[in-house]
């Protein structure tokens, strides 16, 4: 765990914001090694570490499984949370402000927790998801509440072309006044992919306005493809 730390501390964050100013996502490589990867992925048959258990097909939200983890989130997974959130609040608030909204981000994960428990949040929204073969996950937005973080965290704990191929993240923005723009991701196992919950401020003609994008993961053709989501704000259920 001490040299993932280690590396979110070096990581040039004004770099990583950038991006996220610029297209709504950035990627960060190499954050976890093969070993974390693969602990990470073995840790799904542990069930005392979830709360619950969602078959995506049930609910129509694509084919494939997620289970959320409860509370006390294992220690690695707590400290990321911990670590990167503080790194995202400013980009959040510059989104806020640069469309002319009164929220306003705190600066540490456990005031915004405080903030979500207000509201009746107080589940974690840290999650584990699995796909085989035909797997796939539509179009979505994690908000969990009236209380949500507007950017989130996904690492990749598989290598696309050898432990599957196909499963490609997709993410979505709409563009006014046309067809929506469609961005076609494949990071590598152990990347960290930043991006958007639910919009970004995109520059105009006439100043900033709100670009709604959804996320999603294409069919996974053969294989296995296991990822893992960081959700900084609590859920209500």
């Amino acid at each position: 765990m001490e040299s993932i730390i280690r590396a979110l501390d070096q990581t040039d964050w004004h770099a990583l914001a950038e991006g996220m100013h610029a297209k709504g996502y950035a990627l960060l490589p190499q954050l976890l090694d093969k070993n974390t990867c693969r602990q990470l992925i073995a840790g799904y048959d542990h069930a005392d570490l979830y709360r619950k258990m969602i078959v995506m097909e049930r609910y129509r939200f694509g084919l494939g499984e997620y289970k959320y983890f409860r509370y006390p989130l294992p220690p690695l997974l707590q400290a990321i949370r911990e670590r990167v959130y503080p790194q995202l609040a400013p980009v959040a608030n510059a989104w806020m402000a640069a469309l002319n909204s009164d929220t306003r981000y705190p600066e540490t994960l456990e005031a915004l927790h405080q903030r979500c428990r207000e509201q009746g949040q107080s589940l974690p929204a840290v999650l584990i998801l699995k796909y085989g073969a035909g797997g796939h996950n539509t179009l979505h937005q994690d908000l969990y509440g009236d209380v949500f973080f507007p950017i989130q965290m996904v690492l990749f704990l598989d290598a696309p072309g050898s432990d599957y191929t196909g499963g490609e993240f997709v993410l979505t923005e709409q563009v006014p006044r046309a067809q929506s723009k469609a961005i076609v991701l494949q990071p590598q196992q152990g990347d960290a992919l930043f991006f958007t919950t639910s919009f970004r401020p995109v520059k105009g003609s006439r100043g900033y306005y709100r670009a709604n994008m959804k996320h999603g993961v294409s069919a996974v053709h053969q294989g296995r493809r296991h990822t893992l989501g960081i959700i900084f704000h609590d859920a209500g259920s």
